[in-house]
């Protein structure tokens, strides 16, 4: 994708924004040096095994870049990055802004199948892996894709390890030398780094962010959120999303010299545990998280909550019980979101009217945002009609990384994105998202093509046809469910089986099925395509 022609592309599009004062001639590792000198030992992050102040992350950042340079990896190389939320996370990914190369972040939930179709589409020349942690074995999963892709000459893990290159050992190393700090070499027109989205099964859908886009996107998050030099984040979904990475969540927060706290689980224990410790000011969250939340809390006698200011909610609709139960018994303001890694992000105010805030996803956080609500023909509606957003902004990306036939699809004629939301705006002029114009689950936050999802499961010799749709629930949003057609009728498969046989294939446990039905026919519509609402209305509802 990134041939001369979309430099081209890049360079025109980075010239306007920057010219109608939207975009920064900055890189991120540009931002982090400003950071540093502005912030010096005020704290940046915590996590369990401490904290590191602004001038450190630097100078650590640095180091690791000088012993990435050293290992090889060198400017335009992609490294996979798959580390849980830890100071390393975020000290590895601005050693590669410093050097030119590009972090391609990866879910700790992603599995085996998914990283191989990743790094055969990104050519990675490294993979950066936990030493150990809970629910995988980083390790063996890491030389089997190495097997698999040989671009990748060197596996790193985070901590001290017998058998790889870790970042702890070299950072120490050259520590002790005592190496001056290096300039960075990127520029901010280049690719920073590779956000993941949806997509079917060997061709995954990446999104790459331009280091003054993503900057930009972080500050006006920062500032539409009111985050300060005194707030303090915590990060609890995994910070490999866009959304706590950066709407405003960590670099949003860096932006403002604010403090980040880097949580490994989303627990309430451990939760309560850090906004107790670190006087936590705001976090992000989906919403069915915020009900585990409340169903915890319901049993604490004593939490100190008091530091919080406010709940970022987003990724997943947001029922009016639950934001009046938030708010309540966190006592402290909600701003719920809309956004997607591709582009547009929006939020309420926190001065919004509470009907605002419970039942709108607010506003664009800047004013170069442009956006429509469309019907099928393309043509705009009138206000408070319901179609498919599409919009286009000094943030939004310009294509997925070599992929021009989706690019295609994805983009109108004049350049708008096509966001597939289904979407109405308000009197007031807020954006209400609807659902899903394309086909799409949304299980706890996280996006499933439930296509792939079917094609991993004819890979079962027992399956002969079968048809994966979401359907509503209370504790995920929507569970997934797969209906399901035998190739012999007295087989016993059951959901565990299939469960165990798609882990076994290497499937991430965030696309399992929550449910099975067995069904004697899949039907069909008139375009070949299983029609999953008389599958749900007939099994289901």
């Amino acid at each position: 994708m990134y041939n001369l022609q979309m430099k081209d592309m890049v360079t025109k599009f980075v010239d306007h924004y920057e010219n109608a004062g939207y975009l920064e001639p900055i890189s991120l590792a540009d931002a982090l040096k400003s950071w540093a000198d502005q912030y010096k030992s005020e704290v940046a992050l915590v996590d369990q095994t401490g904290f590191l102040t602004y001038e450190e992350l630097y100078r650590s950042a640095n180091l690791l870049g000088q012993g990435l340079l050293s290992k090889g990896i060198k400017k335009g190389d992609n490294v996979l990055v798959q580390l849980p939320n830890s100071m390393y996370f975020i000290k590895i990914c601005f050693a590669l802004f410093i050097i030119g190369a590009r972090p391609v972040l990866l879910l700790p939930t992603h599995r085996e199948k998914d990283i191989v179709n990743i790094a055969k589409l990104m050519e990675p020349a490294a993979m950066v892996i936990p030493s150990s942690f809970p629910g995988n074995d980083y390790k063996v999963m890491a030389v089997k894709v190495a097997k698999e892709q040989p671009s990748i000459s060197l596996i790193i893990t985070d901590r001290f390890d017998d058998k790889f290159t870790s970042l702890q050992s070299m950072e120490m190393e050259l520590d002790m030398q005592h190496h001056d700090l290096m300039e960075h070499q990127s520029s901010y027109k280049d690719i920073a780094l590779f956000l993941l989205s949806g997509g079917t099964t060997g061709i995954p859908k990446v999104i790459p962010k331009l280091h003054t886009s993503y900057l930009y996107n972080a500050k006006a998050a920062a500032e539409h959120c009111n985050v300060t030099q005194c707030s303090a984040y915590l990060a609890v979904l995994s910070i490999a999303h866009d959304y706590p990475l950066c709407s405003p969540g960590v670099l949003g927060t860096l932006s403002k010299g604010g403090k980040i706290v880097l949580s490994t689980t989303s627990t309430f224990d451990e939760v309560l545990w850090w906004i107790e410790r670190e006087r936590i000011t705001f976090t992000s969250i989906v919403p069915a998280i915020a009900k585990l939340w409340m169903e915890s809390l319901a049993l604490e006698e004593e939490a100190d909550l008091s530091s919080m200011e406010y709940i970022l909610l987003g990724a997943a609709k947001l029922e009016k019980p639950l934001a009046l139960q938030l708010m309540k018994q966190f006592d402290c303001q909600l701003i719920q979101g809309y956004g997607l890694g591709e582009g547009i992000t929006c939020f309420t105010s926190p001065n919004d009217d509470l009907q605002t805030i419970i039942s709108t996803q607010g506003r664009p956080i800047s004013k170069g945002d442009e956006f429509k609500i469309v019907d099928e023909e393309g043509d705009e509606v009138p206000l408070g009609v319901a179609g498919e957003l599409i919009q286009k902004g000094p943030y939004t990306f310009l294509g997925y990384y070599k992929s021009p036939e989706i690019n295609m699809e994805s983009f109108t004629k004049d350049g708008f994105l096509k966001t597939g939301d289904k979407a109405r705006v308000t009197d007031e002029g807020n954006i209400q998202i609807l659902g899903r114009v394309r086909e799409q689950i949304n299980r706890a936050g996280e996006n499933i093509i439930p296509s792939e999802i079917e094609s991993y499961m004819l890979e079962h010799e027992e399956i002969k046809e079968v048809s994966v749709a979401g359907v509503p629930d209370e504790e995920l949003g929507e569970r997934i469910c797969a209906f399901v057609v035998k190739e012999d009728k007295d087989s016993n498969l059951s959901l565990t089986g299939l469960c165990k046989f798609l882990i076994g294939i290497g499937v991430a446990n965030y696309k399992l099925p929550d449910q099975l039905i067995h069904v004697e026919a899949i039907p069909y519509i008139n375009i070949g395509k299983s029609d999953k609402k008389k599958l749900i209305s007939e099994y289901i509802e």
